[in-house]
């Protein structure tokens, strides 16, 4: 065993309660500004990946390059992959034609085969193995592939009967059940955590809408860029304010990636 600490550490945050506050804030950001570049500006949904898509590439990258956990770019990479899976999901839904349902099918099979694969490949699919660049890899293609879902599955449910606010309240609630199943239940802990994160997507999501939308549409109409304007100072208020620390590899909190404030 290496008595170096910072080998003992992953570039990825510990799993708290304030990494999931961040986590649906930069959700809900990905929402607004990925509107604001295909719809707003005019741009379109593949021109909005594009742009989204290179971003990801490049802090990717750089993530990947760091020597060390660093909390701005681990959440600008969240961001660029939130916004990215904002225009993918809308991409694959309406301009290729195979609606909500088809493109949340499909988005599913592409997050459990990423999943699969990088089980198969490195024996685990916890945070706390993200410490060397082959699981970074995995880890943020599935982040990416996860964004996309969530996004698809979001607009889905809110596109019925329930409306943006009854779309929250479900995908709250199921949050809820995921942190209870955490406490209570003896289901995989890497499992809850991999739900927990692509539900908050479509939260974040339909958040998003309720801000932007039209109000005959049952949304409040606010500016795209100025609702993520006030987001985006709220994450960087956060990311300032709250305890950023890496995960350890072989904690507790690595080994079962729980859902709770770590000590």
């Amino acid at each position: 065993m290496t008595d170096d600490p910072k080998a003992l550490m992953t570039k990825v945050p510990a799993v708290t309660t304030g990494f999931w506050m961040i986590k649906i804030l930069a959700t809900t950001f990905g929402e607004t500004a990925g509107d604001t570049v295909s719809m707003s500006m005019n741009l379109g949904y593949l021109v909005g990946t594009g742009i989204f898509g290179v971003l990801l590439a490049f802090l990717v990258a750089f993530q990947i390059r760091a020597k060390q956990f660093h909390p701005f770019l681990y959440w600008a990479t969240i961001i660029a992959s939130t916004t990215a899976g904002t225009t993918m999901a809308d991409f694959a839904t309406r301009s290729l034609g195979i609606g909500y349902p088809g493109g949340s099918l499909l988005l599913l099979g592409a997050v459990l085969a990423s999943l699969s694969i990088w089980y198969r490949a490195l024996g685990s699919i916890s945070v706390g193995s993200v410490h060397e660049p082959k699981a970074e890899f995995c880890y943020w293609l599935t982040i990416t592939l996860s964004q996309t879902l969530g996004t698809a599955l979001g607009d889905w449910v809110a596109d019925g009967p329930l409306g943006y606010l009854g779309s929250a309240m479900i995908f709250g609630a199921l949050l809820v059940l995921v942190a209870v199943a955490c406490y209570r239940s003896s289901i995989s802990r890497v499992g809850l955590f991999w739900a927990a994160f692509i539900l908050t997507r479509p939260l974040g999501a339909v958040i998003g809408d309720f801000l932007d939308k039209p109000i005959a549409h049952g949304g409040l109409e606010l500016s795209r860029a100025g609702a993520s304007l006030i987001l985006g100072l709220a994450i960087t208020t956060l990311i300032l304010a709250l305890p950023q620390r890496a995960e350890r590899t072989g904690s507790r909190t690595a080994r079962m990636t729980t859902l709770v404030i770590s000590d």
